[in-house]
């Protein structure tokens, strides 16, 4: 058992139980800088707990720990040596560093508002197999972030990039080993079957659920359960998919960049909006419309880059394009598309007294003549 010294100050009342078999702060708990707090047994807060500089740490080699209350605490350090497990029933930040010693840190799968919050992109290390988050971590910074995942004992990371403008926005995430057909901790269920035309299969092994408001692109990992090999025989034709709230089916989320073999590696999607999306998880793409291309991103702002909703490979396909936002309200239509959509509508939905559409996810059904329809989603960004 390690052992640490414990420096605090404390306002207000303490009641230890049982030789802190339960330690219940109702005042102000505070750890100074330098200091080091170490809790071998239960943490209830339902006081002030959340101005610390120092290190906290909850140990103990035989029983799992737990930590509940009605207020958040919030750690500068934190660590966690507890092999049969510290359950959060109220969130927990760490400002700093988080350590996963031994043993995992489980929150509950059924709440998505109790987590291990990695507050500004905050750091972590000794995440494995048996040491990670079990239910929803989260993040409020402005960099990439790949959260500590998994369910019961596999780690299964999941990033979201970067971007202008998801400053202050909160995003938080849960992975699941579990068919997306038979969820265990959703009400609904999410039909592999029911697919947008350009997916083959969409996976019945395992999903993420991510929640967030700005857009990112997301990185899903894949390991030798993940069944890939059923998916697909070439990891190219792989795609994120997610479940679309709007259409209420699978849709291909892209791949902008893909690493690995069939029996582990990462895929990133293009720039999404995760809010649109119950869950998401792995697919692969039909082959039938070989050649063709849909780039699932765009942000005409005037920069020459990405300025146009491009299609290659259609050039001498008849076709017709349609484009519909989130409400399924045609925004766009054309015959033979030509790459030219900039993201104006055609004049039936103007925003602020002009054409241009508002930044956001929009999709896209392509007929095409003699092959099979194409249809999915993309995002406008500015």
């Amino acid at each position: 058992m390690k052992e640490i010294i414990s420096i605090f100050i404390i306002f207000g009342l303490i009641t230890s139980v049982m030789a802190q078999e339960a330690l219940h702060n109702f005042g102000n708990l505070q750890v100074h800088e330098g200091g080091q707090l170490g809790f071998h047994g239960d943490l209830i807060n339902d006081g002030d707990f959340d101005d610390n500089l120092g290190l906290v740490g909850f140990y103990h080699e035989d029983n799992g720990l737990r930590i509940s209350g009605t207020r958040i605490p919030v750690f500068f350090n934190m660590e966690s040596d507890v092999p049969n497990d510290l359950t959060l029933d109220v969130s927990v930040g760490v400002i700093n560093f988080m350590d996963f010693i031994d043993g995992r840190v489980l929150t509950p799968r059924n709440n998505t508002s109790v987590t291990l919050d990695f507050i500004d992109n905050s750091l972590y290390d000794g995440e494995n197999d048996d040491r990670h988050v079990d239910g929803y971590a989260s993040t409020s910074g402005e960099l990439d972030y790949r959260f500590p995942i998994g369910d019961d004992f596999r780690l299964r990371p999941l990033s979201v990039s970067a971007s202008p403008n998801n400053g202050g926005n909160i995003f938080n995430t849960a992975y699941f080993f579990e068919d997306p057909n038979n969820p265990t901790t959703f009400t609904a269920s999410f039909n592999t079957d029911a697919l947008d035309n350009t997916l083959a299969i969409v996976s019945t092994e395992e999903f993420w659920d991510l929640n967030g408001s700005a857009p990112v692109e997301v990185t899903l990992t894949w390991d030798n359960q993940s069944n890939v090999p059923a998916l697909t025989d070439n990891i190219a034709n792989l795609r994120v998919v997610g479940y679309s709230i709007a259409m209420e089916q699978w849709v291909d989320l892209g791949n902008t960049a893909s690493t690995g073999t069939l029996d582990s590696g990462e895929i990133t999607s293009s720039l999404i909006e995760p809010n649109l999306y119950e869950i998401i998880t792995l697919g692969s793409a039909v082959q039938g419309n070989a050649g063709i291309t849909v780039f699932t991103g765009m942000s005409p702002n005037g920069d020459g880059l990405n300025e146009f909703f491009v299609i290659e490979g259609i050039e001498d396909i008849p076709n017709t394009l349609r484009l519909y936002n989130r409400w399924g309200l045609e925004v766009f239509s054309m015959e033979n598309y030509d790459n030219s959509f900039n993201g104006e509508s055609d004049g039936r939905f103007n925003i602020d007294g002009n054409n241009q559409l508002p930044v956001g996810t929009y999709y896209y059904v392509l007929e095409l003549e003699g092959r099979k329809d194409l249809a999915g989603a993309f995002y406008i960004t500015r």
